[in-house]
């Protein structure tokens, strides 16, 4: 069986290197021999959400999310559904914002999908830099964060605890979000390629819903690894 991957609006949603993101997903899977492939879907195109084992969203300007954020209303049930029965999505930046019930800017309000129950409200300043948090089942996670709004995530379980770095709001000390099989965070840089055990979580929900086998082969991780500890000791040590 074929995995497949739904990349909405590339062309809209691609912040410092967002697609990254697909590629290590893609190389990865391939490297053991697993098949699968993107659709980028562009426009007015309609998506059959249960078609897909990863739906990815990127990043995007202020501008760019509104238009997005149309589309998406557009299909805020299908979407909805799509999360609800443990469909796999990652979304970042810009996308993670517009999975909660609102970004407030300065002149509008985005009302968003509301699917996290999430409000994020812009900031006086740019959160910008590195960013290293720990997550207890992955380790530490690194990225870089540059986002303008300030997310208040509730009762939702954080996908990290920062260590370094401002996080979602540069007050409660923690960053992103994960509910069901959502993973939501403000993690550019790309996210995956630093973070190889959590790709490898996303690969082996995607097998799982499939209802596939799930034990990945070992892949030789050590200059990713090495990426990753740098950014570790350089900005928590």
């Amino acid at each position: 069986m074929k995995l497949k991957i739904a990349h909405l609006y590339p062309d809209l949603l691609n912040l410092y290197g967002d697609i990254g993101n697909i590629t290590t997903v893609t190389k990865r899977c391939k490297w053991r021999g697993i098949d699968i492939e993107t659709d980028s879907i562009y426009g007015n195109e309609k998506i059959h959400f249960t078609d897909y084992d990863l739906v990815f969203l990127g990043g995007g300007s202020d501008r760019e999310q509104l238009l997005v954020r149309d589309k998406l209303m557009s299909m805020k049930n299908e979407i909805t559904s799509y999360v609800n029965d443990g469909g796999v999505l990652l979304a970042v930046c810009g996308g993670y914002q517009l999975l909660g019930s609102y970004y407030k800017l300065k002149e509008e309000t985005i009302k968003g999908l509301e699917i996290l129950n999430i409000q994020t409200e812009i900031g006086d300043k740019r959160l910008i830099g590195d960013v290293v948090i720990e997550n207890e089942k992955f380790g530490t996670i690194v990225g870089f964060e540059n986002h303008g709004g300030r997310t208040f995530i509730n009762d939702h379980t954080p996908l990290g605890k920062v260590l370094h770095g401002h996080g979602n709001n540069d007050k409660d000390g923690v960053e992103g979000v994960i509910y069901k099989n959502v993973i939501a965070t403000y993690l550019h840089g790309s996210l995956l390629p630093k973070n190889p055990v959590l790709c490898d979580h996303i690969i082996r929900l995607m097998l799982e819903q499939r209802g596939l086998d799930t034990e990945l082969a070992p892949l030789d991780d050590a200059s990713e690894l090495d990426a990753h500890k740098y950014i570790v000791d350089r900005f928590t040590k």
